[in-house]
């Protein structure tokens, strides 16, 4: 099980993952789902949000997926069951994003023209407010944190950030593609770092997959 003390980064109180809104995201799943298509999906597949030239949202029911921006390849977000994929991106260029599956994923999709319909007929509009509050503040969170002033923060809180993910994904990743694939950091300032934290016993690591973390001092 993974294992971490007290973040001097951010407190559990400014980590959204603990604040997502199950309960509405649930609501909306409920009366979606009935209308929607299961995908046969395999781990590392790619979905784009246009099918043609209609535009979709995609119903995480089980397991996890990332967000990429399709532009450099950058994870902007990591999202476990359940949630709903575009429904927050439809002011956004269609093929500006895309979504891999992680393994044991579970993924339904319907018409984005169709999923407003029902949001619109069932008054869906206050569990569609808070997940998109929900979304949006998740986007926000991971800009503030990798615009940091250091190298050193920003593979701290990311650090912390891969000990909130599911031990699925945690165990599938190693440290330093993770921290690579959401920043702009090189391979050998993050392995650098890595190290000097590793023998101080200040994280633990096992082939390269983080399993703790024990009081990162918040300053290099």
């Amino acid at each position: 099980m993974a294992r971490f003390t007290k973040n001097p980064f951010f407190t559990d109180d400014c980590n959204v993952i603990k604040k997502k809104p199950l309960a509405d995201i649930e609501t909306l799943m409920s009366y979606l789902c009935p209308f929607s298509n299961i995908l046969e999906t395999t781990k590392g597949q790619q979905l784009n949000y246009m099918a043609g030239s209609q535009p979709h949202c995609f119903l995480l029911r089980k397991g996890s997926v990332l967000l990429y921006r399709k532009i450099d390849g950058m994870v902007l977000n990591s999202e476990s069951a359940p949630y709903i994929f575009g429904l927050s991106t439809q002011l956004t260029e269609p093929d500006y994003l895309f979504i891999r599956i992680n393994d044991g994923s579970e993924v339904s999709y319907l018409p984005l023209e169709e999923a407003n319909k029902i949001i619109e007929r069932e008054n869906l509009w206050k569990n569609l407010a808070w997940m998109l509050i929900y979304s949006a503040t998740r986007v926000y969170d991971h800009c503030a944190k990798i615009s940091a002033l250091s190298s050193y923060e920003i593979i701290c809180y990311q650090l912390y950030e891969l000990m909130y993910e599911t031990e699925e994904l945690r165990n599938s990743i190693s440290t330093v593609s993770y921290v690579m694939n959401r920043t702009f950091l090189s391979r050998s300032s993050i392995m650098k770092i890595l190290a000097q934290l590793k023998t101080g016993n200040y994280i633990t690591m096992e082939k390269g997959i983080l399993k703790a973390i024990n009081n990162i001092p918040s300053r290099y």
